[in-house]
This record gives structure tokens, sequence and C-alpha cells, in this order.
């Protein structure tokens, strides 16, 4: 498509799952003319170095979270396909309309390579819900398609030649701000982003979905538009690592178990997430600092389980930045760690480091080489240890296993959830055709409800036209 014009229809700032399926949306039901920028790379040169030495390079902009396809296109590449699960988006649409939104962007993940086995819908969930109630744990089933990492990426490249042909696509270019105009009436209204070289491109319409590595950008944007913002929790806990043979009996039925517990010490909530079977303990880098995570493929499987357990920390006053706060513990445990922590849980209990022999002599191996072998006592807050370790044994109650001596922990892993600006049901910020999607806003924390907040805005923005026609 054409590179040199400057004006457009619609504008959508970031190449993520929302930004893709707002752009198809807009030119599959009205054949505008849509641009589509993202600050990194495209899909086929974004390669992570990580990947094969074990050790993070802290590579700016991120190519794990950041490129063609956002954090989606090198995730676990799972569609979580209950509208309970994955954003908050049933409080901007009906719970109904949620459902058809999912079902409508499951087909179109489906229309380009996603598998159709669905896991978690057999008659074996029921009884993993009644055992996990008897360990006091809540089971939030949900149906899961599991792509896999390397079959999502090649489903984003697919997405990417489909768009080519109707959408302007502009990767490695960073937009500085958002352009305004006086509105009729009062206010102010979008027309078009001027980009970090002083280019400016004009649109009727701007939507801004810049995925969880611009979302410091989009928070500073709204304070300069006057936007108001909420304050959404931070989750900071661990990766677990375990035999895969230990939580057989859950993924080979839910594929994903999401499990909530209240700790019998503070009362706080715990959870798991991102549960990936058979699959590696991964890095996440937020520039500043460097946080775990985890995938799996499709094909090619390890002996090995993770999963995330987090304990959500929101803040009120006088101190109301949890996105600091989850950094600051990052930071720990990268200088003492060197980047992640690992540590054996029998060592933790017993109140000492791990070794390298120590973990070596472990029945777990780590599948994150880069990691070093340490003490998270020394990063993680008491509260934070304390909910965790009372989370496990729990836990065993329903996967024996789970509470050994030679699981492994990982630390620390931090999922920030962007600050959220004020948005009305069609996600349009109080800036006149401003439109705000995906885990970047705030809104949604996973591929399935983040495709369907583009599509909302991309609903919405030709709703807009059609009234104004």
């Amino acid at each position: 498509m054409d590179t040199s014009r400057t004006d457009y229809d619609a504008i959508i700032v970031g190449g993520g799952p929302a930004g893709i399926f707002a752009a198809l949306e807009l030119v599959r039901r009205d054949g505008l003319r849509v641009l589509l920028l993202e600050r990194g790379p495209d899909i086929g040169r974004r390669h992570c170095p990580a990947r094969e030495s074990g050790v993070c390079r802290q590579c700016s902009p991120c190519l794990i979270t950041c490129g063609w396809g956002g954090a989606g296109a090198f995730s676990d590449g799972k569609l979580t396909l209950a509208p309970e699960v994955g954003g908050w988006l049933d409080q901007f649409v009906s719970r109904e309309r949620l459902g058809e939104l999912i079902r409508a962007v499951d087909g179109v993940w489906i229309e380009f390579g996603a598998p159709g086995e669905v896991h978690g819908t057999g008659s074996e969930v029921e009884a993993i819900r009644r055992q996990a109630a008897s360990c006091e744990m809540t089971l939030v089933a949900s149906p899961v398609r599991h792509m896999g990492t390397e079959r999502a990426y090649q489903i984003l490249m697919r997405l990417r030649e489909e768009l080519e042909r109707s959408v302007t696509v502009r990767t490695g270019v960073r937009v500085a701000r958002i352009r305004t105009d006086d509105a009729e009436g009062g206010g102010l209204r979008a027309s078009g982003v001027v980009l970090a070289d002083g280019s400016e491109l004009s649109a009727d319409a701007v939507i801004v979905a810049p995925g969880r590595e611009g979302a410091g950008w989009l928070v500073e944007e709204c304070k300069r538009l006057g936007i108001p913002m909420h304050t959404n929790p931070v989750d900071i806990g661990v990766r677990v690592e375990v035999r895969a043979a230990v939580l057989e009996s859950l993924t080979s039925a839910l594929y994903e178990s999401k499990l909530i517990y209240r700790t019998p010490t503070f009362d706080d909530p715990v959870r798991t997430f991102c549960m990936n079977p058979h699959g590696e303990v991964s890095f996440e880098n937020y520039g500043d600092v460097v946080t775990v995570n985890g995938h799996s493929y499709a094909d090619a499987k390890t002996d090995r389980t993770n999963f995330a357990l987090l304990v959500s920390t929101q803040f009120t006053e006088p101190f109301d930045d949890p996105i600091a706060y989850g950094k600051s513990i990052a930071r720990l445990a990268n200088l003492l760690g060197e980047q992640i922590i690992v540590q054996r849980l029998g060592d933790l209990r017993k109140g000492r480091r791990s070794t390298a022999e120590r973990l070596r002599r472990g029945a777990v191996q780590p599948t994150l080489r880069g990691a070093t072998p340490g003490d998270l006592a020394f990063v993680l807050p008491y509260r934070h240890l304390r909910d965790i370790l009372e989370m496990l044994a729990a836990m065993d109650g329903l996967a024996p296993g789970v509470n050994g001596a030679d699981t492994l922990l990982y630390g620390v892993e931090v999922k920030f959830y962007s600050a959220r600006p004020e948005l009305d049901a069609g996600l349009q910020t109080r800036v006149s055709g401003l439109y705000a999607a995906g885990d970047g806003a705030g809104i949604t924390r996973g591929l399935v409800q983040a495709s369907a907040s583009g599509v909302i805005a991309a609903q919405s923005v030709l709703n807009g036209r059609c009234a104004g026609a």
C-alpha cells in the first residue's frame, strides 16, 4: 500500500492483536483508508537472542513484547474463550455481546490457522472443580484453544499478509503524540498523529492500541490531553516449574488451570496464571527491568510444566503507583540474580539459597538456562512469600508433588496492568475520535479479549462515520 500519503480515514497505533483486529474490521466492513503504525520491527525481523543464549540482552524495544503481532507473537498462543477470563470488556459491553465478540474473533484466528481442538470442555472439568473446592480453591474453567508459540507466529504472519492488501502498514515507526483540534461545541477531537521525526499524519479517527510496551506512552498522552485515568492493580509473584507428570491430570483435561485461593494468614487472593504444559520458562524485558514468563510450543515438548503464582496488589492513597512498586521488586531480583533468580522450593523452606550444585542434584532441571541460583526471600516481601507458600501447599491436595522440595521457583514475575483511560461503551475517550484498545489501555490481558477490543473500537469508528454522514 502507498506509504507516502499523509491523510487517512483512520490511524491505528500498535500492531498487536487489538490493532490488527481493528484494522481487519475497518477494511472488511467499509474499505476505509487505514494506516497501522508499529514501533517495533516487522514480524519477519523479530528474533529474540535470549531464546538461544538464556540471557536477556535488554533490547530496546524488547523483541518479545514489541513489533508486529505484539507480545502475542512469542506467547504460548492460548485463546481463552470464556468472557470471565482475559480482561474487563464486560464493563463496557453486555456479557451476551462479549460472548458474540469472542466467538467472532475466535473464528478469525481459526480462519488464519488456529487448531480446531478446544481444551477444558470435557466431563472431567466438574470433577476437578469439586476437588479444587475441597482444597479451598476456586477453579475458573475456560475453554482454551492452544496455538503454540511457533504456530501463533505463523498465524500472525498470515494476518500480516492479509492486511498488506488493503491497509498501509509501517513498522519501526514511533508515534510521538496524538494530534488534536478544537471540536465543535467545545473539547478536543483527534485529527491524526505526530511521528518522532516530526512528520504529521491526519485522520478522522485514531485508535491507540500500544500494548504493554507502549502503556507508559499512553499514560503520558492521556495526562497531556486531560483524559482521566484509573489505576489498575499489579500482580507480583513467581513462575513455578515442575515435572509435567505432576500436573498431567489437570493439563490433560483443562490445558490451563485457573485456580484462586484465599490465603489463611493474610486473606489475600492468589491465583495461577499462564500454565504451559510441556513448556519452557522465558524472559520479558520492560526496558529497565527483566521479568520471568513462560510459553510452550505446539510440537516441541519438554518434560516440564510451568505456571505463574500471582498476588494482586492494589494501592489507593497516599501511594497509588503499583507499576513503580512492581518494578522496584523486579529491579531487586535483577540486582541479586543478574536478571532472574531460580530457587528450589525445598531450599526456600529451609531458609537457604539454592546453588548450582543443589539444582543439579534436583529432579527438576531449569528450562531457563540463564537464571541464577539464589534466594527469593531476599527479594519478595514477606506477605507475598507467605501467600505463595500457602497456595503451593493448597495446590498439593489437587496435584500431589507441586509442593515438593525439587519444585523450582523463578522470580520475579510481574504483570503490569496498564492504567486505564476513562472510556465510553465504544472505547472512545473524552477526546472525540480517539479510541483505546488492548492490554496497553488496561482493559484486556489476553489475545482474545485484546482482539475483541479492537473490533469494538473499529465498530465505534464505523458507527461514528455513519452518524456523521
